[in-house]
Order: structure tokens, then sequence, then C-alpha cells
């Protein structure tokens, strides 16, 4: 049984200028991933190890812009995204169910970075309520080496395993990065930013009187307002 479905068009890798477009996109989001949002932490997973190292930084960047809803200049991680699919080669990518397992079909022909920013892309078009949760999903499967299958499913389903800003603080993800660590707005230095990390963390450990059922999500929270405020 067909369970979602992205479509992703895109030019050839050797075009002067580069070009990312969607075609078919089910995407069902409830309840929050739904399938929608496995698929597209799927595609992420599958595609992002054979990227350019050098765009993963940009990448993460662009998923926090388009989950807040910002308006993206293009060109992007060297693509073009745009609504016309004339003269650009499509690549279909589902997730099926078979009795009680769900299982990913990617069409593996595809260059990578555009795939993950069909996905990336995709996401940015779902409806506000769920569009926190499925880029949730995104960034677990960008985070992810190894295998495609069962284990991932699971990963990319549970919200626990990262933190999700937009609904822990605003919508602008460096405001809501200074709140988490405690910084004032005009932060820009990355050793003050390492070492408030650095001291938080070692106060949200058990051993140093954390509480230990919320001392993963606190260090995830940590972890990612760290990330977003060094790489902005």
């Amino acid at each position: 049984m067909l369970l979602a479905e992205l479509e992703v068009f895109h030019s050839r890798p050797i075009a002067p200028t580069r070009r990312v477009a969607l075609g078919v996109a089910v995407l069902p989001t409830s309840p929050a991933p739904g399938f929608g949002g496995i698929l597209l932490g799927g595609i992420a997973a599958a595609f992002v190890p054979d990227m350019d190292p050098d765009l993963l930084d940009d990448l993460t960047r662009l998923t926090h812009q388009l989950e807040a809803g910002q308006r993206i200049p293009q060109p992007r991680l060297r693509h073009r995204f745009q609504a016309d699919r004339v003269g650009l080669s499509g690549h279909r990518h589902r997730l099926v169910g078979t009795g009680e397992e769900l299982r990913f079909e990617l069409d593996r022909s595809g260059t990578p970075a555009p795939q993950v920013l069909g996905a990336v892309y995709a996401a940015a078009r779902l409806d506000p309520e769920h569009r926190g949760a499925v880029f949730g999903a995104v960034r677990r499967g960008l985070r992810w080496r190894g295998e495609v299958g069962p284990r991932l499913v699971e990963h990319l389903s549970d919200e626990r395993s990262t933190a999700n800003w937009s609904t822990l603080g605003g919508r602008d993800p460096v405001v809501w990065a200074l709140a988490v660590l405690g910084l004032p707005p005009d932060t820009a230095e990355r050793a003050l930013v390492q070492a408030r990390f650095r001291e938080l963390v070692r106060l949200a450990h058990p051993d140093h009187g954390g509480a230990t059922d919320d001392a993963a999500q606190r260090i995830n929270e940590l972890t990612e307002a760290r990330r977003i405020l060094l790489h902005r």
C-alpha cells in the first residue's frame, strides 16, 4: 500500500545552473510527523552521505529557515529551487506498507543534493501545525548513518530524539538558541557560546544534579542551540 510519495526533478549535474523542482507530493502528516515526514526523513538519510560535506552546515541552517517560514533567496547549496519542471529529469520516492512493515522505495539514480533539497523544500510546503515535527524528522534523517530500513523508520518517528526549537521558544532559531543558552541577544563570540554550552551541559548531567528523566532532552536542546549559533 502506498503511504507517501514525493517526486523530485533536477537538472543534470553538468548544467551551468543546477535546478530543483517538485512534482507529485503525497505527504500525510497526521499524527505528526506522519508517513510524509518519515518519507522525507528517509530521503534525507539515504542521500546525505553522498553529498559534499561542505554543504551540510548550510543545509541544516536552511531547514531551520524554512521551518520558520522565512523567504529563501536563491540559489541555495548551488541549486535554484523553481516551479518549472521543463527539461528536468524526475525521480520518484515512496514509502509503502506491507503488512505491519514500512519500506522505502527510493530512486537511487538521482544526484544526491537535489533529492535532499527536494525533501527539505517539500517539508516547507506542509501546514504550519505539523511542519516543526516533519522538519525534526528530516534533521534526524540528516544525522542518520546506517541502513535505510526498519531502524531508520523507528528513529524518524521518535520526536524525543531531537530538539524542536519552533515549539520551544519562537519562530526565530537564533532567538530560541540564545534563550536556551541564556545568552544576551547580541552574543556573537564563538568562545563564549562554547563556554556557556559546556557549563550548561555539565549542570544538566545527572552526575552533577541534573534531573535524570530530563537530561537527554535538555542536552539535545543545548546541542541544537550551540549548532545554530556557531553556524549562523
